[in-house]
């Protein structure tokens, strides 16, 4: 059945039903009012140039000769201006900052400001409230080099007037002074970007000096407090760091992205929302240099202090590529993770499938549960789910006894907890290191994981390596289930393939329950 996920005056984003990752069942070609509208072979595609307020019908044809017919209304619009004529030159060349900031300052309350063909190069702007960005095909707005023209944005400032702080700024799970991001809004609702242009971070002015900058990092597009967004379409790439950073936000939606970065390009996520509720992710695909997403919810003070959990996160028909996890929760969760659906997905080449980083420390709002894993397939993918309760981050402490220490402390403020994670329709072909490696806390077990139609095979040239980063990590290579500290396992027709040693480990745990657990040989 095919859907509408998205519409914009000007772009429309659908989405076709099934079970299957990513990939469509068949290759399919588009009719737009009769005429050709180009095709393809994904679940999620989408339509630009549209105009507003008209209404289109839309034919999908796979190639077998089925189809499906749609009819569809774009939004109206009050106005459209083109950046041009502001003076906005798009030569690449010359700064274009003074042309987009006066252009975005003018634009009326629900207007569209158009990006055409060209190069925009450009400092940190500002968006505001009731903006729709449009950037066309061939159009990229790219940041500027002079790194020393950023302005660098306060973590955290009194209000003047006594009611507490105001939060403007933040990085890994601090409340700290940042660079401004190419693309920032403070405060602000309902604000649109549309693609299918592109958005390029220029990432290695800032590379070329990490660590050792005053301030952090920008990201390519950071939104504080901040309801009712939606990007659709965009091409993002060489962010300095976090691509998209959603902080305190509600109501957010991410449609058909594409997010590239260079393999090493230091902690480059691709999509890293903290602390929002309500986000979807669908459609996108990334390939970056650190975790392609990773939810988070503050360090350990913003855990404490603010207590807002990352909620009703859904991420959908989504391929991940080449990054050190496909879908991270943490390490900065220090207020928790609840009600997180994945499904659909294809994880390619990524050092982990789910991984879960957390630590004695990051405090009991720090609980994570309600996590669904479903129609998932993972190729290459070096340990399909990595869960660890000991993470060994760059805090001062990561060294501490506390922190490594396997003996069962006292459960206090300090400690976080994880609750239950399902996963169901899970094929991995080509796994390295393991296929589950579950570590929870002797003083805080993980309360339960449940593995249905779950199945790993490890690639004939699996090579060792660590499974979760935490202190004493030994690498291993064709591990297959391991546990410790887990109150509940269930194990419903999980099938491994070409494990070495015992396939099953289950260490200080509670009820293993088996209703179809078997190990074959490699073929």
């Amino acid at each position: 059945m095919l859907t509408i996920l998205f519409l914009s005056p000007v772009s429309a984003c659908f989405e076709l039903g099934g079970h299957e990752p990513w990939f469509a069942p068949e290759p399919y070609t588009l009719t737009l009012d009769g005429r050709e509208a180009g095709g393809g072979d994904t679940n999620v595609f989408s339509l630009f140039g549209l105009r507003p307020g008209r209404e289109y019908r839309l034919l999908l044809r796979f190639a077998s000769g089925r189809g499906e017919e749609l009819t569809f209304s774009t939004p109206e619009e009050r106005c459209a201006l083109d950046v041009r004529q502001f003076g906005a030159a798009g030569d690449g060349a010359r700064d274009d900052t003074d042309a987009i900031r006066t252009a975005i300052a003018c634009l009326p309350e629900g207007g569209r400001l158009c990006f055409p063909p060209g190069t925009y190069r450009t400092l940190p702007l500002m968006l505001k409230s009731h903006i729709h960005l449009d950037f066309m095909e061939g159009a990229t707005l790219l940041a500027s080099p002079d790194r020393d023209k950023y302005p660098i944005l306060p973590g955290a400032l009194p209000d003047l007037d006594g009611g507490g702080d105001v939060h403007i700024g933040g990085f890994e799970g601090l409340s700290q002074p940042m660079y401004a991001s190419l693309l920032t809004a403070q405060y602000a609702e309902d604000i649109l970007i549309t693609g299918p242009g592109e958005a390029d971070g220029n990432g290695g002015v800032f590379w070329q000096d990490f660590p050792g900058l005053p301030a952090a990092r920008p990201r390519l597009c950071f939104f504080n407090r901040c309801r009712n967004v939606r990007v659709h379409g965009l091409r993002a790439r060489n962010s300095p760091s976090w691509h998209f950073h959603p902080y305190y936000c509600s109501d957010l939606g991410f449609y058909d992205l594409r997010v590239n970065a260079p393999k090493e390009s230091p902690n480059t996520d691709a999509m890293d929302p903290e602390s929002c509720d309500g986000v979807e992710i669908i459609g996108c695909r990334f390939d970056v240099g650190d975790d392609c997403i990773a939810i988070k919810s503050g360090k350990i003070e913003l855990g404490r202090s603010l207590n807002r959990p990352a909620s009703r996160h859904t991420i959908r028909n989504c391929l991940m590529e080449a990054g050190h996890g496909a879908v991270t929760l943490g390490s900065e969760i220090g207020a928790g993770v609840r009600e997180l659906t994945v499904e659909r997905c294809l994880f390619r080449g990524t050092d982990r499938g789910l991984r879960i980083k957390t630590r004695r420390g990051r405090g009991e709002n720090c609980r994570v549960d309600g996590v669904c894993f479903e129609n998932i397939r993972m190729e290459g993918v070096l340990t399909p789910i990595a869960m660890n309760m000991w993470y060994n981050c760059c805090d001062p402490d990561r060294e501490s006894e506390y922190v490594w220490s396997r003996e069962k402390l006292p459960v206090d403020e300090r400690t976080p907890s994880l609750g239950r994670f399902r996963f169901r329709g899970i094929h991995c072909t080509g796994a390295h290191a393991a296929a589950c490696y579950a570590d929870g806390l002797p003083e805080a077990p993980i309360q339960e994981i449940s593995l249905e139609d779950f199945r790993v095979s490890f690639a004939p040239d699996a090579r060792p390596a660590v499974p979760v980063m935490k202190n004493f990590a030994r690498p291993c290579c064709r591990l297959g289930l391991y546990f410790d500290n887990v109150r509940r396992v269930v194990l419903k027709d999980v099938v491994l393939r070409g494990t070495e040693g015992e396939a099953l480990q289950a260490q200080h745990c509670g009820e293993v329950r088996q209703e179809g657990f078997r190990v074959e040989e490699e073929a």
